[in-house]
């Protein structure tokens, strides 16, 4: 039966390939009909260029909008490579890489959530692990945050790879926690992750005793963040020295809070109380919802809900970050897929409506239907306007409610199954036990 199911999913591989090409091919026609500027894109490229040629970057001011640098001086020296093709070209690559990071992106999260011993969403392991990451991309391509991405260009599908390559690695990995670190080094954002994995290595220690994995993966991330902003600062001194006394406090600089794109929790505060500063209050909420926000993910990851915890620790990143654009919330598609297989194992009307629910939220636009034109509307919102432009942080918060009780109902004794002979040696020894 086993070579049965096998044989069946490598045939059902192509289908699902064919698929997910045509999706993707429909995907760059709608792209391009729609004439997008891709202007992160430029924006990086002119960063890149700033880099190379020495000038000021954070006095930067790009293309028509005059947008400004926000990064870390870091990804200057990465985007220095992308002044080499001209525009045209440089769209057009920039569309097909995050078209393949969006399938390895898939793929990572399915590793991740298969990482406790469940059967992967769809099938069985191999093949059927392929089909599913197919047509779940096809999928996902057409979401708000997958396609805000690539119509701006933007790197959040990199980033997020960075970080689960890291997470999906086996404990004892040497350069595990090194995808953090770089990827915190470019942008701060998944810099938490680093503070999640330490947390998580702390309480583990305490249970059990002794330096654990999760600590090393955090050390191997500060290193790795640390070696490469050093690296910026020998090469982009001034630069350097700029952002990290003057630039990172600026909060404001990427844009207004209350703009509809900004779906964190200081955008949701700032139209709620109709301020373009929500002050102390933004900070009292930030404080509390990080605060809860890792409790629920170390929580979930001390007890074996890796995928969980994981999840759980994205959506506190981009509730408390000052500033989450829409396109960031590309981590909807591990909430929508552990709700999914958690609907699925378990079944019921309501576990069904939640993993729907969120993928309605985020592939409604939902929050692009109230006003957002020139003139700062947001700062005059209703209350219906005000629950449309807080769809992502309101589903990130039901999100963590769920991953609290997925926490809450998991065994404490329950760990992850070693990978590698001793994984195989452990499931030949429940086997026998079993006889």
């Amino acid at each position: 039966m086993t070579v049965l199911v096998s044989v069946a999913a490598r045939r059902r591989v192509p289908l699902a390939a064919g698929v997910c090409l045509l999706s993707f091919v429909v995907f760059w026609a709608a792209q391009r009909g729609a004439d997008v500027s891709m202007i992160d894109l430029m924006v990086y490229r002119a960063e890149g260029a700033t880099a190379r040629a020495g000038g000021d970057l954070y006095a930067l001011r790009a293309t028509e909008a005059h947008l400004p640098m926000t990064y870390p001086p870091f990804a200057a020296l990465l985007f220095a490579p992308l002044t080499v093709p001209d525009v045209a070209d440089l769209r057009g690559l920039a569309t097909a890489g995050n078209l393949l990071l969006l399938v390895v992106f898939v793929r990572l999260c399915l590793r991740l959530i298969d990482g406790r011993g469940h059967a992967p969403v769809g099938g069985r392991r191999g093949h059927a692990r392929v089909e599913t990451a197919l047509w779940v991309s096809a999928i996902a391509v057409w979401s708000e945050p997958v396609w805000t991405t690539l119509r701006y260009g933007q790197i959040n599908l990199l980033l997020a790879v960075m970080v689960l390559w890291d997470l999906t690695r086996r404990p004892g990995h040497r350069w595990a926690g090194a995808g953090i670190g770089v990827a915190a080094a470019i942008k701060l954002t998944p810099a938490l992750f680093a503070v999640f994995l330490l947390l998580v290595g702390v309480v583990e220690a305490v249970r059990r005793g002794g330096r654990t994995p999760a600590v090393r993966h955090a050390c191997v991330a500060t290193t790795a963040f640390l070696a490469a902003t050093l690296a910026a600062a020998v090469v982009l001194p001034d630069d350097s020295r700029r952002f990290w006394t003057r630039v990172v406090f600026e909060a404001g600089r990427a844009g207004h809070p209350e703009q509809t794109a900004n779906q964190s929790l200081r955008g949701v505060l700032a139209r709620l109380l109709h301020t373009e500063d929500p002050g102390s209050w933004w900070t009292a909420g930030a404080a509390l919802v990080c605060a809860g926000g890792l409790g629920v993910a170390v929580a979930a990851a001390v007890r074996g809900e890796r995928a969980w915890g994981a999840a759980a620790c994205a959506a506190t990143a981009l509730l408390v970050s000052p500033v989450s654009w829409s396109h960031h919330w590309v981590w909807c598609v591990p909430m929508a897929l552990l709700l999914w297989t958690r609907a699925a194992r378990r079944g019921g009307p309501a576990r069904r409506a939640a993993a729907g629910g969120l993928v309605v939220v985020f592939c409604s636009y939902a929050l692009w239907w109230v006003p957002h034109r020139p003139g700062r509307p947001e700062l005059d919102q209703n209350a219906g306007q005000m629950a449309l432009s807080a769809v992502y942080p309101l589903a990130a918060f039901g999100f963590l409610a769920v991953a609290a009780a997925v926490a809450r109902h998991t065994p404490r004794g329950r760990t992850e199954c070693p990978e590698g002979a001793s994984g195989t040696a452990l499931r030949r020894w429940r086997r026998s036990r079993s006889v």
